[in-house]
């Protein structure tokens, strides 16, 4: 188990380049089931959570190559349709592969998923739009059993928009017999990118990004060929806030700052300045951080996944700010952590209070998720002295070589093995 030891206080400067992004990549993957081909995806990071993908795949009968940020999956000889719980246990994307097994062969068996502790995240949407569509769903000692001759259309409303709902049904939908229509379906830009990726193939999807989406189902789907995934804005705003924090400038390059609009609105009324460049982003950092109010929303809101970072930075913000988690229930286990480093942070149910203070200080953290993960290193780079990071298996899920990134921008940051396991 590896860990993180950090010495802070240095303005980061320098370039990098941003990768493809973790949440798009993961059902496009996934996707790759709904066609017995050799499919190549570009533009895939370099992750923890892009691996157990792979490893899932391969489980059922995919041969997978990785060359750089090229990955092809050979689907050709699926035989296994069963997502078994030790994979499936790292990470709650494994779910993804629900929706594609069933309506490509008509049976699986997916165990119920795991991933971050920030909260319940339960599936109960994503069954009931595959029992719409026809599918029998039956638990069964921690899995779900899920059989269809063939899906048919429905129209599927959503309680809450679902992210990961919303791509399980859509890629169930199009291979449903008729026509399936989302009603408050996730606007999520991952969304709306797996719609482009099964649209490249033959699907038939409208409205992919919009609050209601219809797919007419069709027979086949062509193998996906040579597709490029989106820049990954969650960490675009995670070294926006880390440039912001340090006093440097940070220049991010193959992305651009769409998908981002609330977060730059919120980063640019502390003081960063945010600037769009050809082929990147330039952001610059300020000597005194104004605090600002959040609340997370489904998107176009702010994000649930820049909710940490945002924390950290408000930390050692002229005056309070206030945070309100509107998503998940269990998201605040970063505080107790940036605590320790001196942060004077208090949480009433939902809501956090941040008052912003001269200096935090090094201290010995633990990592309790990925986001989590994230806010303490950029509490870190700020802190005066020395902070050690544990546990941050947790970042490498979603985060791409983030401490090579950070060298390369100045940072003292070194990756250790743990002497001690925590």
């Amino acid at each position: 188990m590896d860990k993180f030891v950090i010495k802070g206080g240095i303005p980061l400067r320098g370039t990098i380049r941003i990768g493809g992004a973790k949440n798009a990549a993961l059902p496009i993957m996934a996707a790759c089931l709904l066609c017995s081909s050799k499919n190549t995806i570009l533009n895939i990071p370099d992750m923890k959570d892009v691996k157990t993908m792979q490893r899932l795949l391969e489980h059922m009968g995919a041969q997978t190559q990785k060359e750089g940020s090229s990955l092809t999956i050979d689907t050709t000889d699926i035989k296994n349709f069963i997502a078994p719980y030790e994979l499936v246990k790292t990470m709650r994307a494994s779910v993804l592969v629900l929706g594609p097994l069933l309506a490509r062969y008509g049976f699986a068996k997916v165990s119920l998923p795991g991933g971050c502790a920030i909260g319940a995240r339960p599936i109960n949407l994503h069954l009931m739009g595959l029992q719409k569509m026809g599918a029998d769903i039956q638990l069964e000692s921690g899995y779900v059993v899920a059989k269809a001759d063939r899906l048919k259309g429905a129209v599927i409303n959503f309680d809450i928009p679902t992210v990961t709902g919303t791509e399980n049904i859509m890629m169930s939908a199009v291979l449903a017999k008729g026509t399936t229509v989302i009603e408050n379906a996730a606007m999520e830009p991952e969304v709306e990118d797996l719609a482009r990726c099964l649209q490249s193939v033959g699907a038939k999807i409208n409205g992919a990004g919009q609050r209601l989406i219809e797919i007419e189902g069709v027979d086949y789907l062509k193998p996906i060929n040579m597709y490029e995934i989106i820049p990954d804005r969650i960490q675009i705003g995670t070294y926006m806030t880390i440039a912001g924090i340090t006093n440097g400038e940070i220049v991010m390059k193959g992305c651009s700052i769409k998908h981002l609009e609330a977060v730059v609105e919120k980063l640019t009324n502390t003081g960063i300045v945010v600037q769009s460049i050809q082929d990147g982003i330039k952001v610059k950092g300020c000597e005194e951080i104004r605090s600002q109010d959040i609340k997370t929303m489904p998107y176009p809101g702010f994000p649930t996944d820049m909710q940490a970072q945002f924390m950290a930075l408000m930390t050692v913000a002229n005056g309070t700010s206030v945070i309100k988690e509107n998503i998940f229930e269990n998201r605040f286990m970063h505080v107790a952590e940036l605590r320790r480093m001196g942060a004077d942070i208090s949480i009433d149910g939902s809501v956090a209070t941040v008052r912003g203070v001269k200096r935090l200080k090094g201290a010995p953290v633990m990592a309790t998720d990925l986001r989590a993960s994230a806010s303490l290193v950029i509490a870190a780079l700020k802190a005066e002295g020395q902070t050690t990071i544990y546990r941050i298996y947790h970042l490498d899920r979603g985060y791409e070589r983030m401490d090579e990134n950070l060298r390369l921008l100045g940072a003292d940051i070194q990756r250790l093995k743990d002497d001690v396991q925590v």
